[in-house]
């Protein structure tokens, strides 16, 4: 039995269910989701949820940062340790592949998909994750800025065009995954992507 007395309920496992959080609002989106369903995945009442994380919104935020941090944290890794654009990029889209057609998760990208229909009283969530993917396009396109201005890449390359093009491949990865693609066909686009990418000037 979870207290709801003060707080965080003494028995609730905060980790475990934001994990089965995650995977409803990942499966479902975040309107589409219901304080009922989360209940029931829990095994809780809403007063254990309400208790424990305020509310609905409160508990997708916890998903999102948890989702970064784990499913979708391959992106970054790839951007912190490829030594140029190019090569994160590569790397990024190619994992993604992988990622989006794993088993034992939602296909897709929560990130990209959690709310593509929401109502207007969600249009706060909706622009949160907005800025997000806008934040990892800008993060594309400075490190492609750096390599033109160190002469990795051509003077002539739009570093701009480039970064939302990325942005743009893994969106319509994302939803072509959640469509039933395999992951042959994502790794497909993506090496299609990158022959967008002009080659590198010779060091």
């Amino acid at each position: 039995m979870i207290e709801t007395k003060r707080g965080r309920p003494r028995s609730f496992d905060c980790d475990a269910a934001i994990e089965l959080s995650l995977q409803v609002f990942w499966e479902r989106g975040y309107d589409a989701t219901s304080v009922a369903e989360l209940t029931a995945a829990l095994g809780i009442g809403p007063p254990s949820l309400y208790a424990a994380f305020g509310d609905k919104r409160t508990l997708f935020e916890e998903v999102v940062k948890t989702y970064q941090q784990t499913y979708g944290a391959f992106a970054a890794r790839a951007m912190a340790e490829e030594p140029t654009a190019q090569q994160a990029v590569a790397r990024i889209l190619r994992e993604a592949a992988v990622e989006y057609t794993a088993d034992g998760h939602p296909y897709g990208c929560l990130i990209i998909s959690a709310a593509q229909n929401t109502s207007a009283a969600s249009s706060d969530v909706q622009e949160s994750l907005r800025s997000i993917r806008r934040q990892n396009v800008e993060e594309v396109q400075q490190r492609i800025q750096e390599d033109i201005d160190a002469g990795v890449l051509p003077a002539t390359t739009d570093a701009r065009a480039l970064a939302v093009f990325t942005g743009a491949t893994l969106q319509g990865m994302s939803q072509q995954a959640r469509d039933g693609a395999t992951r042959t066909d994502l790794q497909s686009i993506a090496e299609a992507a990158l022959l967008a990418w002009p080659q590198p000037l010779a060091s």
